[in-house]
């Protein structure tokens, strides 16, 4: 069982009651099931120790990072307004889920709202997604994001990864509301942080006061884009962006290499806050990244820079197919 080390940031919290208290939980990923959901259901406890209202997870978390690996590690998850209740008497709704299991009984007994990095999900036709869910204190699925722009890549002396090879796209977009601390919330996963139209769609529909990313970035992507995606979109939406990675796993010797190609995590969960500043970070390593989010910002940013109000509807419009 895994404990991290813990990174926590006061950026400047605003007076009051609400609990804005972030926590970003960054572990390594391996190629057994069982203890990867014994690594998340302890850094989940550690979350909730640290006082976190809402807890974000690193993409694809339960299984390797390989597009190989996702149909073995894959389970059924339930849909949008799924509301977890099992009393131990009847047939337990998530025994076909028992990685999404885990984030069901910590939002419950720890009254926090989880965005669940991602796993991959299977559903009745044979799809496979990569899938995060949003869920609430009180069990309930209030978010269902499925990635919206697959990771096909071909970077010249870096790296080659085509998701499309096994996953299929999701179709939604996805924002919820969070309650009086945090307001609404936008997701995406890793790759969709590249595309600024989904973003500023979401915070357009849904006036998002965080976007949230669990992302995978690699160490060719991950030097260059990673904290630069972040501002842009923090900037672009005068908004927190909040990402969660998976701890950084070193390439295996020769001799020593698993049933699943290698894929190395660049790390550095992070949290941006709304003027493009780093208010928490960490390094490679197992970390759990904790921010008391003043989320006053994003109102003194709008009202400063009224770039929403300002937009030339005349000249050019973002709109949702």
């Amino acid at each position: 069982m895994s404990t991290a080390a813990s990174t926590e940031t006061n950026a400047n919290a605003d007076d009051g009651s609400s609990n804005t208290r972030v926590a970003l939980l960054q572990f390594k990923v391996t190629e057994d099931k069982a203890t990867n959901q014994a690594t998340a259901r302890s850094f989940l406890r550690q979350a909730h120790e640290k006082g976190a209202s809402l807890v974000v997870l690193p993409e694809i978390w339960n299984s390797p990072y390989a597009t190989t690996a996702f149909g073995e590690y894959a389970e059924s998850l339930p849909a949008m307004g799924f509301q977890y209740k099992y009393d131990g008497k009847d047939d337990d709704p998530l025994s076909a889920c028992p990685s999404a299991k885990i984030l069901f009984e910590a939002a419950v007994n720890y009254k926090i709202h989880i965005i669940g990095g991602s796993i991959p999900e299977i559903d009745t036709n044979g799809n496979i997604y990569n899938t995060c869910l949003c869920i609430s204190p009180e069990g309930k699925v209030v978010g269902k994001h499925r990635k919206v722009h697959l990771f096909d890549i071909d970077v010249p002396g870096g790296i080659t990864f085509r998701e499309s090879d096994t996953l299929s796209p999701g179709n939604t977009m996805t924002a919820f509301d969070a309650g009086e601390s945090f307001g609404s919330v936008g997701v995406g996963i890793c790759y969709d942080i590249r595309f600024p139209e989904y973003a500023m769609l979401l915070t357009k529909k849904h006036m998002c006061n965080l976007l949230v990313y669990p992302g995978a970035f690699n160490m060719t992507t991950g030097p260059a884009h990673w904290e630069l995606l972040q501002k842009a979109r923090a900037v672009d939406n005068q908004c927190f962006v909040l990402t969660a990675s998976p701890a950084r796993t070193e390439e295996p010797n020769d001799g020593e290499e698993g049933k699943y190609k290698h894929y190395t995590a660049w790390g550095h969960s992070t949290v941006i806050n709304p003027w493009g500043e780093v208010v928490g970070t960490c390094g490679a390593e197992e970390d759990i990244v904790v921010v008391d989010l003043a989320m006053g910002d994003v109102a003194r940013m709008r009202e400063g820079i009224p770039t929403f109000s300002q937009k030339r509807d005349d000249m050019y419009k973002l709109t949702e197919s």
